[in-house]
């Protein structure tokens, strides 16, 4: 009896909260067991007809921004409705480890690769007790969507390595440039020209914010806060999709990006990305390029109407093409609760091009059908 009763419970629960027809952006979101969704800064798999998000597993109180658990994954078959998967990389017992609890483990990004049959995940990983000093990319790997990952190891990318097309005088540096002051014409000049590639040149490039693409021809790309976060850079991974293959660019010198989320529509690659405003928000910005080694060029804010300049209370993390849908997009971002990491929510959008330029509307509530229809 006891049993039956158990089994009726779970039935009822299912019920109850499996019925998500729409989005609700800023809302609770519950998962499929009435728990609000616990996948924060992630991205998005599509695998065999189920998508997979990916997040961080955020805790409660002022430590919660650390990493305590590990990355959470969810599926499901309709976008709406999530099935809690578990944590499937662990934050690891031995001290040692470079993903120890307390480290900082952010925006895991996952991507298949076709030639191994592995899934790859990328991530930013600070070490425990050097704040943000460590800016590392990070990579762990899996024979399964639901995980286990495994942590292989972290980098800082393109050591010893220069960008492409990067200037010969500009790898000397002259005599004055760390004595100038920040912000002056002639520091962003010297941070246009390089000055923090030759800095970090012998130990390898910042890596924060992140995220990964993977391109129509199955190359792919790291996008990643670099130079304090100053300048984007994009690092083509090598067909294992676990290293680098010294073949980089940076974007937006001294422009103060980060939270990049990148997509493509019609031969166009757009991005969107934010300012660097710590947990606060602030206004999107949005570029454009024929390549997604750049040049890249910038087209403003892509938000409109009510709170777009601060991209609706919260900051992009990924961008999500709607398999089965023709080039329909969907703009995924956070609400950050610093104060209590755990209760922090989620917008998702729906991406519009006009005049090539991608536009963020707000709505209370949506779905995919209603916006196809109005494309």
């Amino acid at each position: 009896m006891r049993l039956q009763y158990s089994i009726i419970i779970s039935l009822i629960s299912i019920i109850m909260f499996s019925q998500n027809k729409e989005f609700a952006p800023g809302k609770e979101w519950k998962d499929t067991d009435g728990v609000h969704i616990n996948a924060h800064g992630g991205g998005i798999l599509f695998d065999a007809g189920t998508y997979y998000w990916y997040g961080e597993y955020k805790t409660s109180g002022k430590s919660g921004n650390t990493s305590l658990i590990g990355f959470s994954c969810y599926s499901s078959k309709d976008l709406y409705n999530w099935k809690n998967e578990g944590i499937v990389l662990k934050i690891e017992s031995d001290p040692n480890s470079e993903i120890t609890k307390g480290c900082v483990m952010e925006r895991p990004k996952v991507i298949f690769n076709k030639k191994s049959g592995k899934y790859i995940m990328w991530f930013h990983l600070e070490l425990k007790g050097q704040g943000y000093n460590a800016a590392k990319a990070a990579v762990a790997v899996s024979d399964n969507p639901k995980g286990p990952f495994k942590f292989l190891k972290s980098y800082r990318p393109n050591k010893r390595v220069w960008p492409m097309g990067y200037k010969e005088e500009f790898k000397i540096a002259s005599a004055n440039e760390n004595q100038l002051k920040s912000w002056s014409p002639e520091w962003l000049t010297a941070i246009n020209n390089g000055l923090l590639v030759r800095r970090d040149f012998n130990k390898g490039q910042m890596s924060r914010d992140m995220t990964v693409y993977v391109d129509d021809d199955e190359k792919a790309y790291l996008i990643h806060s670099s130079e304090d976060n100053l300048t984007l850079h994009i690092s083509e991974l090598t067909d294992d999709y676990l290293d680098f293959t010294e073949k980089w660019t940076r974007m937006a010198p001294a422009g103060h990006n980060e939270a990049p989320a990148i997509f493509k529509k019609e031969g166009i690659y757009y991005m969107i990305t934010s300012g660097c405003t710590g947990w606060d928000p602030n206004e999107a910005r949005s570029f454009s390029s024929k390549s997604v080694l750049g040049p890249w060029k910038s087209l403003g804010n892509p938000c409109v109407g009510k709170d777009s300049e601060l991209t609706f209370h919260s900051q992009s993390t990924y961008i999500l093409p709607v398999s089965g849908k023709k080039e329909q997009f969907i703009f995924m971002a956070d609400r950050w609760k610093p104060e209590n990491p755990i209760d922090g929510g989620y917008i998702w959008l729906p991406i519009k091009i006009s005049n090539e330029k991608p536009i963020l509307e707000w709505a209370d509530k949506w779905n995919l059908n209603s916006f196809a229809e109005k494309q």
